[in-house]
């Protein structure tokens, strides 16, 4: 064989089994069984250990059993207490180190790890078992760039005023009516003025990725950067929106339990992304 058709050959082999690995490559697929029908989820590689974490207690068959134990309509579904199922003493109920990144965020679907607060938890380690599901709302751009919390403080300053005594009035209106969302909207109405007549700056503005998902299947922006994200539902999310809906008492847990069984298979890659729609960000 001469060089250069030896070279083209071996160029062709590498460049088969290239091929061939990207086609066989394998990865995690998390089943959610309930009552209401099953979840499909991916775990994220950039956190590894969140990852190897949930997918041996799930292989362990340790969440099986657990409940959906805290539910709020439009926020996140909570779950996977193993810890507390298993009776283990609270000094076994080891956490995890954040894996906090600004490309991961909590929109509707994104599986994320519960925590204790800033308070006693500054470096925002993870529970060992505990995890969310976000559901979120969907949200306006000017909503999403808008602190609201400055833009509430701005507001009830500006009422003061004798002058906005009709605003007042409105403001107050929609407050015993229960009419939150007018009220924001209110709110969001003066936002210009109350920057000009107080002179703050109400901006909170979001990254491209927070824009583009928020605005389009939704999610809960203000917990991102605080909390682990470490999956994603790729199939299901009909199922998220009846957990969500169920009845819960004060402390938001459901009056009829929702219990979850988990399993793991792994699967090729590009199956994933034929039968569940999901895109892997490396694929080509």
């Amino acid at each position: 064989m001469k060089p250069n058709h030896l070279k083209k050959s071996v160029f062709l082999l590498l460049f088969g089994i290239t091929g061939l690995a990207c086609s066989t490559e394998r990865d995690h697929l998390v089943t959610i069984e309930t009552r209401h029908g099953n979840m499909y989820a991916i775990l994220y590689d950039q956190t590894p250990a969140h990852k190897a974490n949930f997918l041996k207690l799930a292989e362990e068959g340790r969440f099986d059993s657990t409940e959906f134990h805290r539910v709020i309509n439009e926020f996140m579904i909570q779950g996977g207490d193993v810890f507390g199922l298993e009776n283990l003493p609270e000094e076994e109920w080891y956490t995890l180190p954040a894996e906090i990144h600004p490309n991961l965020i909590h929109e509707k679907g994104s599986l994320a790890a519960a925590r204790q607060g800033d308070n006693i938890n500054p470096e925002r380690r993870s529970s060992g078992c505990q995890f969310y599901i976000v559901q979120g709302k969907v949200y306006d751009e000017l909503t999403l760039n808008t602190d609201m919390k400055k833009l509430q403080e701005a507001f009830m300053r500006f009422l003061q005023l004798e002058s906005n005594k009709p605003l007042r009035e409105k403001y107050v209106s929609h407050y015993q009516n229960g009419e939150f969302d007018s009220l924001n909207a209110l709110m969001l109405s003066k936002k210009v003025e109350l920057e000009q007549f107080l002179n703050v700056n109400l901006d909170n503005e979001k990254r491209p990725n927070q824009l583009q998902a928020y605005t389009s299947v939704g999610g809960t922006p203000h917990l991102d950067d605080g909390y682990t994200v470490f999956g994603k539902v790729i199939k299901g999310l009909d199922v998220l929106d009846k957990i969500a809906s169920e009845p819960t008492d004060r402390m938001d847990k459901p009056a009829n339990p929702v219990v979850m069984k988990v399993k793991v298979s792994e699967i090729n890659r590009r199956k994933i992304t034929e039968e569940y729609g999901y895109e892997y960000p490396d694929a080509k």
